[in-house]
C-alpha cells in the first residue's frame, strides 16, 4: 500500500471526478474545460473514482492492471453484473438473485457475452405510419502496418423500443494486425467464423433502405431513419450508402459500447422528435466560449472555486 502523503496544494488541485492531479490550478481548470466530466459518470463504489464509462469503470475494477484496493473489495463483496458494492458477501448473494432477473442486468449479460449473430430483421411495407428509425453502431479494428486503419469487425442495430434487432461479429476483407482490445474487447477467435463483410452490408442496407432502391429514397417514404455516432465514417468502412436526409443526430457517447450507443442515440431522437425546433439565433455551439460552463473570461473565478465546485458545474 502506498502511504505517501499528497501535499496540500497537490491535493487541492486534483480532478473530482478523475482525481487526475495538477501541479497549477489553471491546469486543472483546463481539464475540467475539455473533459466534459458529468455526475452521469459510472462511479466506484469503493474509492469514488468516476469513469468514462462502465466498461473503464470494469476495468478499473477487475481489469488487468486494476485499483488494488479496489479489486480486493471487489472481489469480496461486489456484483460483477452490475459493478454494485454490496455491504457483505451475504447481501451479495441475495443481490445477484434478483440482479440476474432484472432487465437492465440481462441487456448487460447480452452486451457484454461474446454474441454470436442475432438477426431479427424484417422487411415491412412502412405503411400506416412514418418512417421508424433504428439506431446503429459498430466496432472498428486496426489494420495497416501500424493498426490505424479502421476496419469494420462489429455491429448493432437496436429499434425504437430499444430491441436488438440485429447484431454479428463481421469478418473484414484486409488483414487486421491490431485487436485494439482494451477498447474493443474482440479477441481473434471471436471473428474465426464470422459474418462476411458483404453479407452484412448487404443484409444492414436492405433493412434500413425496406424495400425502397437507394436511388429513391427520400423522407416520406418506407426507408428508415438511421441514428448513431460518426455515421459517415461507419458506412464508409461499410461500403455502404445512404441519403443524407435520412440521417439523424450523429454524435459520441464516450468509449464505444454499441448497445449503448444505439440506445443513446435512438433515446435522444426519440426526445427531441416531439418538440417543435424554431430557428433561433443562438450563439454557435462552435464557439468555444459556448461549450460548457468554462469559458475564458471567467478564468480567475473558476481558479479560486474547489475541485468539487468545478465538478459541479461542469
Amino acid at each position: 500500500m502506498d502511504y505517501r502523503v499528497e501535499s496540500s496544494e497537490t491535493s487541492r488541485n486534483k480532478c473530482a471526478a478523475c482525481f487526475r492531479q495538477f501541479n497549477r490550478m489553471e491546469h486543472l481548470v483546463d481539464h475540467m474545460r475539455t473533459s466534459f466530466h458529468s455526475v452521469h459518470e459510472p462511479i466506484c463504489g469503493i474509492c469514488r473514482k468516476r469513469c468514462r464509462s462502465f466498461e473503464s469503470l470494469r476495468e478499473h475494477l477487475i481489469g488487468p492492471l486494476p485499483k488494488v484496493e479496489c479489486n480486493r473489495v471487489f472481489n469480496n463483496r461486489g456484483c460483477s453484473l452490475c459493478l454494485s458494492i454490496l455491504d457483505s458477501p451475504n447481501a451479495l448473494r441475495a443481490h445477484r438473485r434478483g440482479c440476474q432477473q432484472s432487465n437492465a442486468s440481462n441487456a448487460l449479460i447480452y452486451r457484454m457475452a461474446n454474441l454470436g449473430i442475432h438477426d431479427d430483421m424484417r422487411i415491412d411495407s412502412g405503411r400506416g405510419r412514418g418512417p421508424q428509425a433504428v439506431a446503429l453502431a459498430c466496432t472498428m479494428v486496426g489494420g495497416g502496418s501500424d493498426g490505424s486503419v479502421d476496419l469494420f469487425a462489429r455491429v448493432c442495430l437496436v429499434d425504437e423500443h430499444e430491441n436488438i434487432i440485429f447484431h454479428a461479429y463481421v469478418k473484414p476483407n484486409t488483414t487486421i494486425t491490431n485487436y485494439r482490445f482494451e477498447t474493443t474487447g474482440i479477441r481473434a477467435e471471436y471473428l474465426r467464423d464470422a459474418m462476411p463483410l458483404r453479407q452484412a452490408q448487404r443484409k444492414i442496407q436492405d433493412f434500413v433502405c425496406n424495400g425502397d432502391p437507394v436511388w429513391k429514397i427520400r423522407a416520406r417514404g418506407k426507408s428508415r431513419i438511421l441514428v448513431g455516432h460518426g455515421l459517415d465514417h461507419i458506412l464508409e468502412c461499410m461500403g455502404m450508402e445512404y441519403p443524407t436526409v435520412m440521417i439523424r443526430y450523429d454524435i459520441h457517447n464516450g468509449i464505444q459500447d454499441l448497445y449503448e450507443d444505439c440506445v443513446a442515440t435512438m433515446r435522444l431522437y426519440i426526445r427531441m422528435r416531439s418538440q417543435n425546433h424554431k430557428a433561433e439565433s443562438y450563439p454557435l455551439a462552435s464557439d468555444s466560449q459556448n461549450r460548457n460552463n468554462f469559458a475564458s473570461w471567467r478564468e480567475s473565478e473558476l481558479q479560486n472555486m474547489t475541485p468539487d465546485e468545478l465538478f459541479e458545474i461542469s
